[in-house]
């Protein structure tokens, strides 16, 4: 469990460090910012470690008692980490800290509702660029799926709990809304592979819905088995003209 957790405390270092650049650059230049906030998701990515927002798009291939404990004890290794790093840095570096309040203010003020719509898409992106990085073996999704979601201002829910803890804003307002997005990170990170998943299934059932009518036709018209009522394959019929054709030729020779 422990190792788990650390695991996740790792992560949501990681993210809080690319935060962290973010912030300083805010108010200068937000795309460079964007593009440095990148470093968190590739030390995540580099050294294996549990970011929840990573994960939960695996969580419909990999659901185990196992899976599941990760993906929750990871959740809460990043929220210990965010939320130590948010302190510490906005107290050794207080434009981290102003900066972050300016941009926690904005976010509670867009509601709830707002806010939720946003971390979907992000969790999209993050999920396309975890596929990306462990498919293609590739960092071209994080480089550009990062920054993406950044100058979108779509929220992701481990850097939020960094802002929040950086801005000193400690309210029940606050957190609910760091549940509300995780809830949206995890609809975004799920919403491709669930219709992946949904497309499969369809398609199945498609298939074996085009064999009924062979089934079909082992039972009467009136939908009752018959003893005499069957399907007649190509095989029987030419024995049957056989038979037929043999039967023709006695004839004839008596």
């Amino acid at each position: 469990m422990l190792k788990k957790i650390i695991n996740g405390f790792f992560a949501g270092l990681s993210i809080s460090i690319g935060g962290a650049a973010f912030l300083m650059c805010y108010n200068e230049n937000k795309f460079v910012g964007a593009l440095l906030f990148c470093v968190g998701l590739l030390s995540v990515c580099w050294f294996g470690f549990s970011l929840y927002t990573g994960k939960i798009g695996l969580v419909l291939e990999k659901h185990s008692k196992e899976d599941i404990s990760a993906l929750l004890l990871g959740l809460l290794g990043n929220a210990i980490a965010s939320f130590a790093c948010g302190f510490l840095l906005a107290y050794a570096i207080p434009q981290i800290g102003d900066v972050a309040h300016t941009l926690a203010e904005a976010k509670l003020a867009q509601g709830y509702l707002k806010g939720f719509i946003r971390a979907i898409f992000c969790g999209i992106l993050i999920y396309v660029a975890v596929y990306v990085y462990n498919n293609k073996k590739s960092v071209l999704g994080v480089i550009l799926g990062i920054p993406a979601f950044i100058v979108s201002g779509y929220e992701h829910s481990i850097a939020d709990m960094f802002y929040f803890a950086a801005s000193g804003i400690a309210s029940w307002q606050a957190f609910g809304y760091i549940w509300i997005i995780i809830l949206g990170n995890s609809v975004g990170g799920l919403l491709i592979p669930a219709l992946q998943l949904l497309g499969n299934v369809t398609f199945k059932r498609g298939k074996n819905a085009s064999l009924a009518p062979a089934q079909e036709s082992a039972v009467s018209p009136i939908g009752e088995p018959t003893k005499n009522y069957s399907p007649t394959s190509p095989e029987a019929e030419l024995a049957s003209d056989i038979t037929q054709d043999s039967s023709d030729s006695n004839g004839e020779e008596n």
